[in-house]
């Protein structure tokens, strides 16, 4: 399968990239940013750039859409038109400046926006809260108003699915509070009570005579260790959490029981998205990769190697994911193939697609080929001498020089894994056991979290280095990416799928919509797309 991959940071920023479904063009009448003002400089701060989106029925139009952003200390909103029209930025729906703090994230509630109000929650770096709503204007309440609840930035912000008032909200310190909207917080600090707790994680109540808000109080990982980003599945069943300790967890948020979880290489996870059906987790972060995690065999089923820094969003696209084929349709042999997107602090956006003949490859089947093309630019992460040590163990006792060799981090576990076995051969049988942490059975899901309370594995990440949960880089199938295209002069913060387009925002404070190939969406599937049969794997990981 042909790659198409950028190489080196001195490249042009493209405005548009040929697909397999055909091309897609950046839309520049389409951009948002801050109205008659400068670009905004990242110097002035640190809260990236979030996007939220929220459909509205209008009686002439059908429905409008809005769209959310922050910059810096600003936060607009605009009436978004799609790729097709010109937006109009001398006309905000509504714009907020604020003083002494940076909005960090914001949600629109789908379950009950109308023609009339769309209630829109806006995380603070200073741990506030605020509802608002740009429609009516009128609404404007701030929980944790004292930061009695909880000081630290807040991470990340999510309604809960289907609900008209509660809300989940993470933060810096590694806790996560769920607040009814309805209900006010209290005037003193917070006493909290044991509720449930399990592996990595305790759930609190909160001990007050009348119910306020917080309602519940989740403690992730280690103390003091940010969550960086949660995501309910689309079912609603479900809730994944990624955090800086370098975990995935995913918890049925009812039962409020931890269900599975998965292991970075290196540094933490940043990011976090469900496939459209809510049988897969992705996950990104420092170890520069996309990793692909099952929820049925409670595993890693793949990963991705294209970026050549930090991943800091991943997001499926359900309008050219197929599941199927007929009616002269092309078939999707697999089954399934699902269309994937990143981007990272390497300013470049990767399409992955992925079939069932990568997620359906027995465990520690893989053998990776990877992206030899990816060289290091101006903003690939740097090798250091911490990770040199972690590949040192993570493919046991291979000498890393990290002085002399231009290769990322990406490329450098590559290389290792194409090692002539260097874990079979320079292991003995006894030093493979400490190493590898192995489970003698693959028993339930709750033993192996036990495992990770008993072994202390979130300070000992090599502990699960070999296991389901983070195997080695031979172990499982590594995916290259379908295009991977530097599209902007500053790290990309956000990633939207819309049915015409996609939508991406980057630290400059710029907003770009690009345009879809035009083709007719097929009534037999979510979208255009490309045809399955053409992508694989085989059974030694390589990509076909």
């Amino acid at each position: 399968m042909a790659i198409n991959v950028d190489s080196g940071g001195k490249d042009e920023v493209k405005t548009h990239f040929v697909t397999r479904e055909g091309t897609y063009k950046l839309m520049p009448l389409s951009e948002y940013s801050r109205p008659n003002r400068p670009p905004y400089s990242s110097v002035q701060g640190n809260s990236p750039v979030r996007l939220s989106f929220v459909s509205l029925p209008d009686s002439a139009a059908g429905t409008e859409e809005r769209i959310c952003f922050n910059i810096g200390r600003e936060l607009y909103i605009f009436v978004y038109k799609g790729s097709k029209k010109a937006a109009d930025l001398t006309k905000p729906v509504d714009k907020k400046m604020y003083k002494g703090t940076n909005p960090t994230c914001h949600d629109f509630n789908l379950t009950t926006a109308t023609s009339e109000t769309a209630a829109l929650l806006v995380g603070f770096s200073t741990g506030q809260v605020q509802l608002i709503d740009p429609i009516k204007k009128e609404l404007s309440k701030v929980y944790n108003e004292e930061r009695l609840v909880d000081k630290t930035k807040v991470t990340c912000i999510r309604w809960v699915p289907k609900s008209p008032n509660l809300f989940l909200v993470s933060h810096a310190s590694g806790q996560l509070y769920l607040y009814n909207e309805e209900l006010p917080c209290s005037t003193t600090p917070p006493h909290y009570q044991p509720f449930k707790q399990g592996a990595g994680y305790t759930i609190h109540t909160c001990k007050t005579k009348s119910t306020r808000n917080p309602l519940y109080r989740w403690v992730i990982g280690a103390e003091g260790c940010s969550i960086n980003e949660f995501a309910f599945s689309p079912c609603s069943s479900y809730l994944a959490i990624v955090s800086q300790d370098g975990f995935l967890r995913v918890f049925h948020y009812d039962t409020m029981e931890l269900v599975g979880y998965a292991r970075s290489y290196f540094g933490g996870f940043l990011c976090v998205c469900w496939s459209p059906d809510s049988k897969y987790v992705v996950v990104g972060g420092e170890d520069d990769l996309v990793t692909v995690w099952s929820l049925h065999e409670r595993r890693v089923v793949a990963r991705g190697q294209g970026h050549r820094s930090w991943v800091s969003v991943v997001a499926f696209d359900p309008f050219t994911t197929l599941v199927g084929q007929s009616n002269g349709e092309p078939e999707c042999t697999s089954g399934v193939c699902y269309r994937l997107g990143s981007v990272g602090q390497d300013t470049q956006v990767c399409l992955w697609d992925i079939t069932d003949d990568v997620l359906r490859q027995p465990s520690g089947s893989g053998r990776p080929r990877t992206c030899s093309s990816v060289q290091p630019g101006n903003g690939s992460a740097k090798f250091n001498n911490s990770q040199a040590h972690f590949l040192d163990n993570l493919f046991d006792g291979s000498v890393v020089n990290s002085h002399h060799s231009p290769m990322s981090f990406t490329q450098r576990l590559a290389a290792f894994g194409d090692k002539k076995k260097v874990v079979e051969k320079k292991e003995s049988s006894e030093r493979s056991h400490k190493r590898n942490f192995s489970f003698t059975s693959k028993g339930s899901g709750s033993d192996k979290v036990n495992c990770v309370v008993n072994h202390s594995t979130c300070d000992d990440p090599m502990k699960l280095i070999g296991t389901d949960m983070c195997p080695r880089y031979d172990q499982c199938p590594v995916l290259e990416p379908l295009i991977c295209k530097k599209i902007a002069h500053e790290r990309l913060t956000a990633l939207v799928f819309k049915e015409d387009s996609f939508v991406t925002a980057c630290q400059d404070g710029y907003v770009y919509t690009w345009a879809r190939p035009e083709k007719p969406t097929s009534s037999n599937h979510l979208g255009s797309g490309p045809s399955c049969s053409s992508i694989g794997v085989n059974k030694n990981g390589t990509v076909v």
